[in-house]
């Protein structure tokens, strides 16, 4: 498909051209719409309810907007948890005097979850399925340009179920919640008749395939769809460096009704993006002429790169080898939902590069553009996700052809959306499809690899610069499993492994045989490690951590037992270079309605940052300390204040060769660092506060930290 079209490069009509001008008033218009939305849930409104409601019913929003909120760090639910599924309404009132008749104008959602319905004036516009990915609706023929329209949308994040609005469309179940409403930015744009593409999946309607020669020179394969091509028009096709000045360009002459112009373009000596080392990103620029007017442009960065992975050697990234150390992420935030900001957004970018991680999995969902722009930016390489999780019917059945149409939908709409990142260096193509078959909630009819073989093809057919990867749950795990689990590794080029061990199943120190046993047994598939990790209650501790059965599904979950099966299981995966990743889960804690555990309910404790990014939890300092070059000292158990047993040991993340310490101001030694952690034994601490300093030298600079822990008198 998009990749096939890129690469069927033609040479007619090429030449050199030089800066066109631009027709301002021509030229497409963008109008974000944040401000002066209404919103109302009402699971009962019909359409014609919701435009003829009083204005007394209508609450005034700024996008983004979610109605829910979900997830307290408490015991059971307040008023502070909307958790409500069902339908809720948004109303908007467009000045059509503000828009300009001789133009087209699209209405552009980033997302709305999880079904979207569209009117204008009372006229239906169209629906989208699916929570995560941009659409568009044109506005054009319903407008009245001398006076006020009304946009109605109404967004259904209904429980899937048999018989509801949303028993067709992806993901059916997760451990996660589908939270409601506009939740990312909406915008009308303004493009003349003729124009680069509004309707294709979404995407920008310009695309690039950037690949490197033996000698070092690139190539880049350029795709821009049109839209309405007359006479006498043409493409100009530029690659801009950073300082804004064109590299190469090339144009292309387009005859009547034309939807599509293809071109090549050449860099000499290109500056590669590079990862965290040099994400350097190039800018594409394609113009739509009509003579010497510019009708249309589109800017979109890329990046100039390669990539390969081997099953025995892991990931190669520009020929150099990149192992890959990462962590998920999920979109939402306490208080927020998914109605994030761009400062949230950046805010959890630069915490994630702080620890030291070079690489991120959006699980399990196409998250925000503006995410995958600063993943380009920082240089981080990016997992990106469809939203295939868990579960492919309610019974024992195969996925229905809606659920299957709905997938390869989103699966288009994620990789057009999302073609030009270089930073995106695989599609996921599911996660744990196969855990309703493992735990027998489901039968063998209910077999995801038909879907999951849809869905690898596709991204072939639209994309196979870039691999395909897959999660598995439950090959070969501890426990008992349905004789007719099938074996998904193979279904996708790459697999990745959610992996639990020392938590959910079997013992912590069999992570790497068992890792070992699947990379023998699938000797051709390039593995990692797509999950790992254990909760951590940030109000619950145990001085006595290692190896302790705690509650996995429930109560108390002590952070130090997170801390301790990470410092276990890093190195098991540290040391098999046939990995090409792995990625703790999670980033961050994060909603759940299927949670009641540790000092939370409905969140999922596995972050290592807390739900509203106030607190580091202490295995995210672990990590700092194994990943990061800046300095690190940091005393664990800082929360665990109140004591009751007297002789203690204290433990220090560090990359420091050794660090000292003091208890309320004197000296008792230091303790050498072994593979980042500082511990020493036997400390007797006083009855009252006991203030313990570590500090190391790092050059000429010395760093400390401290805390105060009281023992309680007997």
């Amino acid at each position: 498909m998009l990749f096939a079209l890129l690469l069927a490069l033609t040479a007619a009509g090429c030449a050199t051209t030089s800066s066109p001008q631009l027709d301002r008033a021509a030229m497409r218009n963008v109008t974000e719409l944040p401000q002066d939305w209404e919103f109302a849930y009402n699971d009962e409104w019909s359409p014609s309810d919701a435009g003829s409601a009083l204005p007394s019913v209508w609450q005034t929003v700024t996008l983004p907007h979610t109605w829910n909120r979900l997830g307290e760090y408490r015991i059971g639910r307040t008023e502070a948890t909307d958790n409500r599924q069902g339908r809720g309404w948004y109303r908007r009132v467009i000045d059509g005097a503000d828009l300009d008749p001789a133009k087209r104008h699209f209405i552009e959602f980033d997302a709305v979850g999880n079904v979207a319905d569209v009117w204008l004036n009372g006229q239906h516009l169209g629906s989208h399925s699916g929570a995560f990915t941009r659409f568009r609706f044109e506005l054009t023929h319903g407008l009245d340009f001398t006076s006020d329209n009304v946009l109605l949308v109404r967004a259904d994040n209904s429980d899937p179920q048999p018989g509801s609005s949303t028993q067709h469309v992806i993901p059916l179940l997760g451990d996660f919640f589908i939270h409601g409403g506009i939740y990312r930015p909406a915008r009308i744009i303004s493009v003349p008749h003729s124009h680069i593409d509004l309707t294709d999946a979404g995407g920008p309607g310009v695309y690039a395939v950037p690949s490197v020669a033996a000698d070092g020179s690139a190539a880049i394969a350029v795709l821009v769809r049109v839209e309405q091509a007359q006479a006498g028009q043409s493409v100009q096709f530029a690659a801009l460096g950073a300082d804004g000045k064109p590299v190469a360009k090339t144009s292309i002459a387009l005859t009547p009704g034309q939807t599509e112009a293809r071109g090549n373009l050449a860099v000499a000596r290109p500056r590669l993006w590079n990862g965290l080392e040099d994400p350097y990103l190039y800018r594409l620029q394609a113009t739509l002429m009509d003579g010497g007017r510019a009708l249309d442009r589109v800017e979109k960065p890329f990046g100039i790169r390669s990539i390969r992975f081997d099953p025995d050697k892991g990931f190669f990234l520009n020929g150099e080898a990149l192992r890959l150390r990462g962590v998920s992420r999920h979109q939402d935030h306490l208080g927020k939902g998914w109605a994030l900001t761009e400062e949230d957004n950046a805010r959890d970018m630069a915490i994630i590069a702080e620890m030291g991680a070079n690489s991120v999995r959006v699980a399990h969902y196409p998250q925000a553009e503006q995410w995958f722009d600063l993943a380009d930016r920082y240089g981080m390489v990016v997992w990106a996700e469809v939203p295939f999780v868990n579960k492919v019917a309610f019974g024992d059945a195969p996925a229905s052809p809606e659920l299957a149409a709905n997938a390869r939908q989103q699966m288009t709409e994620m990789i057009r959306q999302n073609f030009n990142h270089p930073s995106i260096v695989t599609w996921g193509i599911g996660n744990e499809a196969d855990i309703d078959l493992a735990f027998k909630r489901l039968g063998p009819k209910a077999d995801a690899r038909p879907l999951l073989r849809e869905l690898n093809a596709l991204s072939k057919r639209e994309d196979p610069s870039r691999p395909t990867v897959l999660a598995d749950c439950c090959e070969a795990t501890p426990g008992d499993k349905a004789d007719y689990l099938p074996v998904l590794t193979g279904e996708a080029d790459l697999m990745g492994y959610n992996r639990y061990f020392g938590w959910y199943y079997g013992k912590v120190e069999d992570l790497g045989p068992h890792l070992d046993m699947l990379h023998a047994r699938h000797p051709d598939v390039p593995l990692s490690v797509s999950e790992y990790g254990a909760g951590g209650a940030l109000t619950q501790h145990s001085g006595h951590p290692e190896g302790r059965p705690t509650n996995v599904t429930g109560r108390p979950q002590p952070e130090e037992f997170e801390s301790w099966l990470h410092e276990q299981s890093w190195p098991q995966i540290r040391s098999r270079d046939y990995l090409w990743g792995s990625w703790i889960w999670n980033m961050f804690d994060f909603s759940s309605r299927v949670r009641q555990e540790g000092d939370a309910t409905d969140i999922n404790t596995k972050g290592l940052v807390s739900f509203d990014r106030t607190i580091r939890k202490d295995a995210f300092f672990y990590y700092k300390a194994q990943w990061s070059a800046a300095p690190v000292v940091h005393i664990t158990s800082r929360r665990f204040v109140e004591r009751t047993e007297p002789v203690t040991r204290i433990k220090v993340y560090s990359n420091a060769t050794s660090v000292d310490i003091s208890l309320n101001g004197e000296p008792i030694g230091s303790a050498p660092c072994v593979d980042r952690v500082c511990t020493r034994e036997g400390v007797t601490l006083v009855a009252g506060e006991n203030r313990i300093t570590a500090s190391a030298a790092f050059g000429t600079e010395r760093v400390e930290d401290s805390v105060s822990w009281t023992l309680q008198a007997p």
